[in-house]
């Protein structure tokens, strides 16, 4: 029977001696390493960065790399030594990536040949750069290839351990680095593994970059905890995904953001159920699109909801029903409530086919009222305040709980609209719009009225072949039943795909700062207006003097 472990170091460990395969990748004819000789190359980096790293330095690594082996080596190099790894996200550029770097107090950065252009210029004063496809690197490496696990530490690893400071993605400022124990993300590991009931056996395929807690957490970690050997792709591709899962043998995988509209967007194939997978778990992917893509792959996707920040998680049970997330975590007293008041938000009201009919009170903030793993940002005693004001952990997701406590996810507080006086949900909206069958992928989000408040606009991407036809899109929403009054996008942008963060969710900062001034087409229905029409340059004019007659014209510049 497995025990609980108490560190990843410990998971790291068990490894030794185990001959199977731990790690697979090179795509359709992979390489394969045994677990023991995962923990020996981990064992190996954890001696040299005892070696490297100056003794007044944070024990802090910078990891800048796509996902190559030398990424999860040294997470457990630096779980074994005592060290933290930092994600370092390749497609951040110029100060903001030094800004990363120098914040998290990185004296180690290790990245490969391939992303040294994105440092070239910065001043990154005391930070040593190993580069690690490279003839030096493997010399550097060569006096410790007979390292073992526990013989090379900074200090001991504990639970209490920093391992990871992994940047989240927020909307606006600078990101913040949140901290993550080694005693919290083992746990973590080890209750994904039992909840699906992970063994040996499985091959966990991470195709989400790992310098982002989802890979991590909810793919690497558990696949550590229950012996499980991991299969890595550099990065995702949509077009390569069946072949990299039959390839490698995978049996499950992580996603988040688009990463399942990507698949389904693919050319079906008459194979495409011919494959190993039994389980995707991830966020975002919608009902609509689950449904689909069990219905093509054959695969079951299970939505979960735990932030790397570990202030709050909600827990799926067999009686959950479609469309929700499960109830609160054990210990955890969650509670949605209005964040201008603090009071609780009353529960939703579901008609016969689950669609919510009142949004509007319904939605809120989910908190979390009792006890919270959060374990701070790194250096931004501001952003933790907020996060914890009032003794609450405040998560800054929306959520709606039906009359039996379950949870709805609904969105970012960020993605919030305010029309007509009427406060909105975005991904309530998106989740109706998905339902169009001309459309691959929506993306909901706020622009300026004119005169007061928000309009809703919604980006479009349709699916191959098919064009926008505003009657038809008119008579699709007229038959929504749960689309409230306000919820019609005033303006909708038609794109061939929707723009994306690194981790594959939608750039929503891009399209708000676009709005409806943008290269692509964009239609949209005058006040009083019946149907769409295109936003054609005489048209576009007449609304920008609307919004000067307001005095809100500086509001389309931010």
């Amino acid at each position: 029977m497995r025990t609980t472990p108490e560190t990843v170091a410990e998971l790291i460990a068990r490894q030794w001696g185990d001959h199977r395969p731990g790690l697979k990748h090179g795509g359709t004819n992979p390489t394969v390493l045994s677990h023991h000789q995962a923990a020996q190359e981990a064992a190996a980096r954890a001696a040299l960065l005892v070696d490297l790293l100056p003794s007044d330095a944070e024990p802090h690594i910078g990891v800048l790399l796509d996902n190559t082996p030398e990424f999860p080596f040294w997470l457990g190099a630096a779980a074994l030594a005592g060290a933290a790894v930092a994600g370092i996200n390749p497609t951040r550029r110029g100060p903001e990536l030094a800004r990363d770097i120098l914040h998290t107090d990185c004296r180690i950065l290790v990245t490969e040949t391939a992303h040294l252009p994105l440092l070239r210029g910065l001043y990154l004063p005391g930070v040593r750069i190993l580069v690690t496809d490279t003839r030096e690197y493997t010399d550097l490496l060569a006096p410790y290839a007979a390292a073992k696990p526990g013989e090379a530490v900074l200090s001991a690893p504990a639970p209490a351990s920093r391992l990871l400071l992994y940047f989240t993605s927020g909307s606006t400022g600078a990101p913040k680095a949140a901290v993550c124990s080694q005693g919290r993300l083992a746990a973590a590991g080890d209750s994904l593994a039992r909840h699906f009931s992970v063994t040996p056996d499985d091959v966990h395929y991470v195709c989400m970059p790992l310098f982002h807690g989802n890979a991590v957490i909810a793919d690497w970690l558990p696949a550590l905890a229950a012996g499980a050997s991991v299969a890595l792709r550099r990065r995702f591709s949509a077009s390569a995904f069946l072949d990299d899962v039959r390839a490698y043998g995978a049996t499950y995988f992580t996603y988040v953001g688009r990463a399942v509209q990507y698949l389904l967007a693919t050319e079906p194939r008459p194979d495409d159920r011919e494959h190993t997978l039994r389980l995707g778990f991830g966020t975002e992917a919608g009902a609509v699109d689950a449904a689909r893509f069990a219905e093509r792959f054959g695969v079951r996707l299970v939505e979960g909801y735990g932030a790397t920040e570990g202030g709050a998680s909600v827990q799926r049970t067999p009686d959950t029903p479609p469309g929700a997330l499960g109830r609160a975590g054990a210990g955890d007293d969650l509670a949605v409530v209005d964040p201008q008041t603090g009071q609780e938000c009353p529960p939703a009201v579901l008609d016969a086919d689950g669609r919510l009919l009142n949004g509007s009170e319904a939605i809120g903030e989910l908190v979390n009222r009792g006890r919270s793993l959060f374990e701070g940002y790194w250096r931004n005693p501001q952003a933790e305040a907020e996060r914890t004001r009032a003794g609450w952990y405040w998560t800054g997701d929306l959520f709606f709980r039906d009359a039996d406590g379950f949870l709805y996810f609904a969105g970012r507080t960020d993605d919030r609209l305010r029309v007509d006086s009427e406060n909105l949900a975005a991904a309530v909206i998106e989740n109706i719009l998905a339902r169009w069958p001309a459309a691959a992928s929506v993306a909901v989000y706020a622009v300026p009225d004119e005169a007061a408040g928000d309009q809703v606009m919604a980006a479009i991407a349709l699916r191959e072949g098919a064009a926008f036809d505003p009657d038809a899109f008119c008579a699709f929403l007229a038959a929504q039943p749960d689309l409230g009054t306000k919820m019609s996008p005033r303006y909708l942008r038609i794109m061939d795909s929707l723009p994306t963060t690194a981790t594959n969710k939608v750039h929503r900062v891009a399209l708000r700062r676009a709005g409806f001034r943008c290269p692509d087409p964009v239609w949209w229905r005058p006040p009083g207006a019946e149907g769409y029409r295109p936003l054609d340059p005489a048209a576009l004019s007449g609304l920008l003097e609307a919004y000067a007659a307001h005095d809100r014209a500086a509001l389309l510049e931010r």
